[in-house]
């Protein structure tokens, strides 16, 4: 064989090495860009979830800084109307199984990624002050106004007519209530003195150095507390909704729904 024929062969084997090393080179940096790219979340979620979920959104994007999350606190009942609107939402939990049942009913839920995964309880809370001591007490004298979650609405204020009604004081605190857009805002009617008693999740009265518990609703008097969670099906960020849906059912998100005193759901 010439010299040259072989140098020409020399030459187009180191030639093909680089080529294909390139190609190789370029799929990783693909990957790479793929597996970094930019992805915003919307979480809609109940209000009564602000605080837990606030801490677990710095832990999740200090993992994974390319993921920006939004949150839409609100009554788990408007968040639902939002949805069947078509507002842009990627990951729905409510405080109730009303809203999500609804919801999966329109087919707007992926019914695959639905999970319960909390519990809680209805307490009565009052001012530091107060001399209230039961819920029996709210059809006396000492309460002039009650605040309460607006029931049409809001699991908390649902969950409080059931209370009320079991306890058959529904009438006689009628004319007191005063209605809420959310659990939230039931708290801050007490907190500020607005309302001499409201009634909210356990989870809520431990945010506040305002207000007491007088007293946790008697077993059995409402519908088990249950907060769903699933992808919401119109979501363009499915795979990066799924990921956080299982960070939240995670150790790490374990223990901060526990230190806000709500209850990991198990099957």
């Amino acid at each position: 064989m010439k010299r040259g024929s072989i140098l020409w062969g020399i030459s187009f084997l180191l030639g093909l090495a680089l080529f294909l090393t390139g190609c190789n080179g370029s799929q990783q940096s693909t990957s790479k860009t793929t597996a970094n790219k930019p992805v915003s979340l919307t979480i809609s979620a109940a209000a009564s979830l602000k605080d837990a979920m606030t801490e677990l959104q710095v832990m999740y994007t200090q993992a994974k800084p390319n993921v920006t999350i939004t949150y839409n606190f609100g009554a788990s009942g408007s968040l639902q109307r939002q949805i069947e609107e078509g507002a842009p939402v990627d990951l729905f939990i409510s405080a109730a199984s009303k809203q999500m049942n609804d919801l999966q009913t329109k087919d707007l839920i992926d019914a695959s990624s639905r999970i319960d995964l909390l519990e809680n309880e209805v307490v009565l809370v009052a001012p530091k002050d107060s001399s209230l001591s039961d819920f029996t007490d709210l059809a006396g004298t000492k309460v002039k106004k009650l605040a309460l979650g607006e029931p049409q609405s809001v699991p908390a204020g649902q969950y409080a007519q059931e209370v009320l009604t079991k306890l058959n004081i529904a009438e006689a605190v009628k004319s007191k209530s005063v209605f809420a857009k959310d659990v939230r805002q039931v708290l801050t009617y007490v907190e500020s003195g607005n309302t001499e008693a409201g009634i909210v999740y356990e989870t809520d009265a431990k945010t506040s150095d305002k207000v007491k518990t007088i007293a946790k609703a008697p077993q059995g008097s409402h519908s088990p507390i249950l907060y769903p969670l699933a992808v919401v099906k119109a979501s363009k960020n499915q795979a990066a909704a799924n990921d956080y849906a299982q960070f939240l059912q995670g150790e790490q998100a374990k223990a901060v729904f526990e230190k806000y005193g709500f209850t990991v759901h198990t099957k």
